[in-house]
Order: C-alpha cells, then sequence, then structure tokens
C-alpha cells in the first residue's frame, strides 16, 4: 500500500503528484503490462540482446 502524507495548507495536486511518482517507483503497471503475455525466455534474451545493441549503437553514433 502506498501512504502519501498531506501536510495542513499542502496542494492536494502536489500530493498527487507524489502518489503518482511513488506509483510508478513500484512498477506495478509493467509488470501487469508484462505478465499479460507470456514471453519465453529464449525470446526475452533475444530482445534484451537486440536492444542492448541498439543502445550501444546510438551511443557511438552519439560519440563521434
Amino acid at each position: 500500500m502506498i501512504i502519501v502524507p498531506v501536510k495542513d495548507g499542502e496542494n492536494i495536486e502536489r500530493a498527487l503528484k507524489k502518489f503518482k511518482r511513488k506509483f510508478e517507483k513500484t512498477g506495478a503497471i509493467r509488470e501487469l503490462r508484462a505478465r499479460k503475455n507470456f514471453e519465453k525466455p529464449s525470446v526475452k534474451k533475444r530482445m534484451a540482446k537486440m536492444k542492448a545493441i541498439y543502445v550501444q549503437h546510438l551511443r557511438l553514433e552519439e560519440e563521434q
């Protein structure tokens, strides 16, 4: 459970912003989306490898 203490006179918008930030840090939505469809471990590894290659390519391009 996420608890966001609200001080006296504090804006509700600010408290809502704190709640959203805490909720994103838990990774609940990301995990739900990942569990929605089963992905074989070999496919996960392949996708991670492709992502790493892509990121490395971007960094090398940025360097030049």
